[in-house]
């Protein structure tokens, strides 16, 4: 709630010395005895009476923040299916193949990226700390496998076959990193102010192994989101900024370089700015049909299914620029409905950034805000054209199922910092149990239970024994001979007048009626 905003001590009329028709010339400016509120404070306040009302303060928070990251992702997962079916439909056919393929390949990795996600947001986010060192060096093994054994297409090396599907080892490298960069910048967390520690081990040689095998597979793009990870990683640590500065220097040269000593890459940016490559080749063709497509879509679209952009005038258009079939059958509402989705999931994930204390929460949940957000804005940059052509995907929404599901795995990662965040009585219920801990704690909890279901049947055993012979040994017993058949001893014989004494005929001879005669 916003507080009601006091008077300044200059507005106060000196005691004694003022009366109700003078005014101090110093005070500041106000509205019925209230100084004046700038647009910025009022921004403000409306910022945290809105949060407020949302999701509560305190220990009462309600939980909003929870379902909004939720509900957006699973919002996004479904838009991404439905556009990948309308978006690959017209390649596949054209190649022979069943127009669903795509489509089915990709609900069968959102299936298991949901379940995976769940699963995730039930886990102690401290518990996958003793995983962040083997998963690194995972990241890198695979990173290096691709380079022996990978499957190159457009130019990159970065998938292994793995059976009938394909992986892409760069994509989860990006979540391993991640963890392993929150879980050493924790353990550093006192020691980052000097920049040794802050940039060892956790850029060199940790980033730069990962960066080296990504862009010795040729892939720019992935490289750039890896190196937006690494610098969100050290921002939420608390890294002094001058080295932002020295580190962003050295990128600009680094990216200069490998601009110039690649063709490829050259023409690329001689075609975003439109000039012509020197071989006469148009490598913006890809940009420039995508805008096309935007243009095309008008306000509402062309209608789902619709496109003409996807008769292979936008070259792998169900992957990096599916953006531009969405703008064209769905329009300008199309897009916005995108973003809007992408503005809340940002939103919500930086409101669980900020409620963190713990370095290592906030370096994690903040290293994949950035990472997702970051991701969606150089893809939609390219589509637009606001950058030059580079094989970014948009997340949640582009074909590829290894992206997908490490997208979503990272949100299950949020969606446990959240869940931590929420009232305790409005938490989302455990739906598994899983994990060598996990199971653990099931078989203590389970021989914990049968000891104390036995120990109970004893008690209760000796309990009921002692009460029997407290009730034996409270019974009086019967005078021997008076008893034979056994009847209780307890009652009397039945007299018909037992009150009535026996009769006398001489009074005298009783000593009682005597005596009262005498009295």
């Amino acid at each position: 709630m916003v507080s009601t905003p006091t008077r300044t001590t200059a507005a106060r009329p000196a005691a004694g010395g003022a009366t109700s028709g003078t005014k101090t010339p110093s005070a500041a400016p106000t509205t019925a005895g209230r100084p004046a509120v700038t647009p910025a404070a009022r921004v403000r306040a409306w910022n945290r009476g809105f949060w407020s009302a949302l999701e509560g303060t305190g220990k009462s928070r309600n939980g909003s923040t929870y379902y909004l990251i939720l509900g957006s992702t699973l919002a996004l997962t479904a838009i991404g299916i439905m556009m990948v079916l309308s978006a690959s439909s017209v390649e596949a056919i054209a190649a022979g193949e069943s127009p669903y393929s795509a489509a089915l390949k990709q609900g069968g990795f959102a299936a298991i990226g949901v379940f995976a996600m769940f699963v995730l947001s039930r886990v102690n986010v401290v518990w996958l700390r003793r995983f962040a060192w083997p998963l690194i060096f995972l990241a890198i093994a695979l990173l290096g496998l691709v380079l022996l054994v990978g499957r190159s297409a457009l130019g990159n090396q970065n998938w292994i076959d793995v059976g009938p599907f394909t992986f892409q080892p760069s994509e989860a490298a990006k979540l391993a990193l991640a963890l392993w960069m929150a879980t050493v910048l924790d353990r550093k967390a006192k020691l980052l102010h000097e920049w040794r520690h802050a940039l060892i081990p956790v850029v060199l040689p940790g980033a730069i192994a990962v960066l080296g095998l990504i862009l010795a597979g040729n892939d720019l793009g992935t490289a750039m989101i890896v190196m937006i990870i690494v610098a969100a990683a050290l921002f939420f640590a608390g890294v002094r900024l001058y080295l932002f500065g020295f580190a962003g220097a050295v990128l600009a040269l680094g990216a200069t370089i490998l601009a110039v000593t690649s063709p490829n890459r050259m023409c690329r940016i001689l075609s975003w700015t439109g000039q012509t490559c020197a071989d006469g080749s148009d490598l913006n063709y890809q940009s420039t049909n995508g805008l096309y497509g935007l243009a095309s879509g008008g306000w509402f679209g062309v209608g789902l299914g619709q496109s003409r952009q996807k008769y292979s005038w936008i070259p792998e258009a169900h992957n990096d620029f599916i953006f531009a079939i969405i703008g064209e059958e769905l329009g300008l509402v199309g897009t916005l409905v995108v973003l809007v989705l992408f503005a809340i999931l940002g939103t919500a994930i930086y409101r669980v950034v900020v409620a963190q204390h713990d370095v290592f929460h906030r370096v994690l949940a903040g290293t994949i805000m950035v990472w997702l957000l970051g991701q969606a804005s150089v893809n939609m940059a390219v589509v637009t054209g606001l950058a030059p052509v580079i094989g970014v995907p948009l997340p949640f929404i582009s074909y590829g199922g290894s992206a997908l599901l490490m997208s979503l795995c990272a949100i299950g990662v949020v969606l446990s910092l959240a869940r931590a965040q929420m009232e305790p009585g409005m938490q989302p219920k455990k739906m598994l149990k899983f994990g060598p801990a996990a199971f653990a704690n099931s078989v203590r909890r389970a021989r914990a239970a049968r000891a104390a279901r036995t120990a109970a049947s004893r008690s209760a055993a000796s309990t009921a024994s002692s009460r029997s012979a407290a009730r034996t040994a409270a019974r009086p017993k019967a005078p021997a001979g008076k008893n034979p058949a056994g009847k209780n001893p307890a009652k009397p014989p039945a007299t018909k007048n037992p009150a009535k004494p026996p009769a006398t005929k001489n009074p005298a001879k009783n000593p009682a009626a005597k005596n009262r005669t005498k009295a």
